[in-house]
């Protein structure tokens, strides 16, 4: 008898084929959604110039609806002229009691009532995941830990496919996952003339943003004017220090004592986009250069996959130009 050892993502695909209902996985927290009657889980991003009644409103648009607030972060920016409210709500609600097509108008008459920037629902298991593209070059440690969080459930993304200007074989561990999984991979080879970023702006069209898995090519402002979407990268290196190439070197050649990772936007200055999360760890005169880039390598991987994962569980918001909110 053969026997195969299925992933979290698998099991939890054959639960939901099997019984008609999704299980969503967190953690060691699971939670079944397979009928009616059952309480969902919603998410709501809210922005506006900050006036009275805002928490009022929203709290009272979710209780009349019989739903329960589960979590509330408020941020105000005073910086910027104007103060600026921003909050993410968390509930608990009845589809029965409170429709989604009902949900989407009550909370678009608030956005009305207070002229909103933003006012984004979401109800992370009945709502398709956000369609993500990896671009990567040879270095695979960020790529395959990320894979490997999205097989396991951790990211709630769709991989679209993976795009890389290193050859990687038919055999290796990579191409075989992404096989696996039915996830396109894209072999794209570049030089210094040809960025190839007219087929990869072809191969990203439907997807909701892009992540760059320590992608070692800077792309243009022409790409970033025509994807308008938003580019996830992870610096291997502690941003604003040790911008541009060689951060590990750069490190280490001015005896540091902590080295980190970065992930931030991508923008049209290098390594000058909103940074979202910030990794460190201590070291000393003992490390090498080898060792500065081991240790580095671990953080860029947890940095990178929490950007993604707060990303798509709608935690960032940007604000004040250059600076991002994101809500624990």
């Amino acid at each position: 008898m053969n026997i195969k050892t299925l992933s979290t993502r698998e099991c939890l695909s054959l639960h939901k084929h099997a019984f008609g209902c999704k299980l969503e996985y967190s953690g060691l927290n699971c939670m079944f959604n397979g009928h009616s009657n059952s309480r969902l889980h919603g998410v709501h991003v809210f922005q506006c110039t900050d006036q009275l009644g805002i928490v009022a409103s929203i709290s009272r648009c979710i209780a009349s609806r019989g739903a329960n607030i589960l979590n509330v972060d408020l941020y105000i920016d005073f910086d910027g002229g104007k103060p600026v409210f921003y909050s993410r709500s968390e509930f608990a609600f009845d589809p029965v009691q409170w429709p989604r097509a009902v949900m989407d108008d009550d909370f678009s008459q608030i956005s009305r009532l207070f002229n909103a920037d933003k006012s984004i629902v979401k109800i992370p298991s009945k709502d398709p995941d956000l369609k993500m593209a990896v671009l990567a070059s040879w270095q695979d440690h960020c790529l395959v830990d990320l894979l490997y969080r999205w097989q396991e459930g951790e990211l709630p993304v769709d991989i679209g496919c993976v795009i890389s200007n290193h050859d990687r074989g038919p055999n290796t561990h990579v191409v075989r996952f992404l096989e696996r999984h039915g996830i396109p991979y894209h072999y794209l080879p570049t030089s210094k003339g040809d960025k190839r970023e007219p087929e990869i702006l072809n191969l990203v069209s439907g997807t909701d943003f892009l992540v760059l898995a320590r992608y070692m090519q800077v792309l243009s402002p022409e790409f970033l004017r025509h994807y308008k979407k938003d580019i996830i990268n992870i610096h291997h290196g502690l941003l604003p220090s040790f911008k541009g190439a060689n951060p590990y070197r750069q490190a280490y050649e001015a005896g540091v004592k902590l080295i980190g990772a970065t992930s931030h936007f991508v923008t049209e200055e290098l390594d000058d986009g909103p940074i979202i999360e910030q990794m460190v760890d201590r070291i000393s005169h003992r490390d090498s250069l080898h060792s500065f880039a081991t240790r580095s390598e671990n953080l860029e991987k947890q940095c990178l996959a929490k950007a993604i994962k707060y990303y798509c569980e709608l935690r960032i918001l940007r604000y004040s130009n250059n600076k991002t909110i994101v809500f624990s």
